[in-house]
């Protein structure tokens, strides 16, 4: 009997020791709930993102609203009677070197 409550100790001791301590024990599943939480976080910014696009998808399918603000904002199209101008902003002026004084060579004798 004695070697049975040995042996069952041995067992559970072993068990406990693969749990605790072991490189697929409770350090392991730490890791594993870790990496699931990044994905999950993942996966909620791609779900945003593929709405955003699914509505600009049904955007460009129902009207030609969104096509025209594509066609301006992205190829710079313009339309029939529409006058395009284009504002260019003012360069400074570049300075030219003054001249202060005449340089005057002294030569060493």
């Amino acid at each position: 009997m004695k070697w049975l409550t040995g042996a069952l100790i041995a067992v559970i001791v072993l068990l406990q020791y693969r749990l605790w301590l072991s490189a697929d024990g409770v350090s392991e599943l730490s890791r594993l709930d870790q990496a699931v939480e990044r994905q999950k976080g993942e996966n909620a910014e791609l779900e945003e993102r593929n709405e955003q696009l699914m509505a600009e998808v049904a955007d460009l399918k129902s009207g030609m609203d969104a096509i025209e603000e594509r066609a301006r904002s992205e190829l710079g199209m313009i339309g029939r009677n529409e006058t395009f101008y284009q504002v260019v902003p003012v360069r400074p002026r570049t300075s030219l070197p003054t001249r202060t004084e005449p340089h005057t060579q002294t030569a060493a004798r």
